[in-house]
């Protein structure tokens, strides 16, 4: 999971309820792994459009806003996202492509256009677990994940904010993953994450929240979540709105000529 965190988390700012082909375990118990899967097959519509204002804070309290236009299509089960930031200044026109392949054989591949250099930078090998545009979240949180990539185990059920919770332990099968692992509490009721926390081999590094969700469209959706570092002591707060769902959106936004030509819209 929880790679779905930015362009979920971001694009997929669109939290998905569960799919049809979910098996429990034996004599009908949940799994960690039942969970996950409920939490990752979630329907969210064929393509996704909102808003998204991007709040950075430091360890001081400064501020900085940012305001990002996003879009999201699914291709079977892999689906392609783009994220363009409309304000400040300083920032307007940067552009973030994501082509999230279901195959965990396949590596996602990633593009960031940088207005100001006129030039498309593709992202890869250590450059994944660069911070992105100043936020909590690395490049390769910005992507999606399949179940299997991680081991998962059911460490029991707990409410988060008055919400009745699964809690799972999730581990990376691949042991140089930034993350040694995660713990996630996943809503009964929505099948989204509502909280997680990110562990590295020095202990808890992020906690993520979701303030506020409920249904847009007729899907469940976080409308406002942070992902904080714990230890940068740093902030980033997420306020999601004007959310559409199925509009076909038109192929040629997810390309890298689209993000380099400022045609996005």
């Amino acid at each position: 999971m929880m790679k779905k965190t930015l362009f979920m988390l971001l694009v997929a700012a669109v939290l998905r309820p569960v799919g049809e082909n979910v098996a429990f375990g034996e004599a009908g118990a949940v799994t960690g792994r039942d969970v996950m899967v409920m939490e990752d097959e979630r329907p969210d519509g064929d393509d996704r459009t909102s808003v998204l204002k991007m709040t950075l804070i430091n360890k001081r309290g400064g501020k900085r806003v940012r305001e990002v236009s996003s879009y999201s299509k699914d291709y079977g089960k892999d689906t392609k996202s783009v994220m363009v930031f409309d304000r400040p200044a300083d920032v307007k026109g940067t552009a973030f492509l994501s082509w999230e392949y279901d195959d965990p054989e396949r590596e996602d591949d990633k593009w960031l256009y940088m207005p100001a250099m006129k030039k498309v930078r593709r992202i890869s090998g250590a450059s994944k677990n660069e911070y992105f545009m100043g936020s909590d979240f690395t490049y390769d949180d910005m992507g999606d994940r399949n179940v299997d990539e991680d081991t998962h185990k059911l460490l029991g059920e707990e409410e988060v904010d008055g919400h009745p919770c699964w809690k799972i332990e999730s581990i990376p099968v691949d042991p140089d993953d930034m993350y040694t692992r995660k713990v996630i509490w996943v809503s009964k009721e929505a099948h989204m994450a509502l909280k997680a926390e990110y562990y590295d081999k020095d202990g808890l590094l992020k906690v993520y929240r979701v303030l506020d969700f409920g249904k847009e469209g007729g899907y469940w959706t976080s409308r406002h979540s942070e992902m904080e570092n714990v230890v940068r002591k740093h902030k980033t707060v997420m306020e999601f709105s004007a959310m559409q769902y199925d509009t076909g959106l038109d192929d040629g936004l997810f390309k890298v000529s689209a993000i380099q030509r400022g045609r996005v819209r």
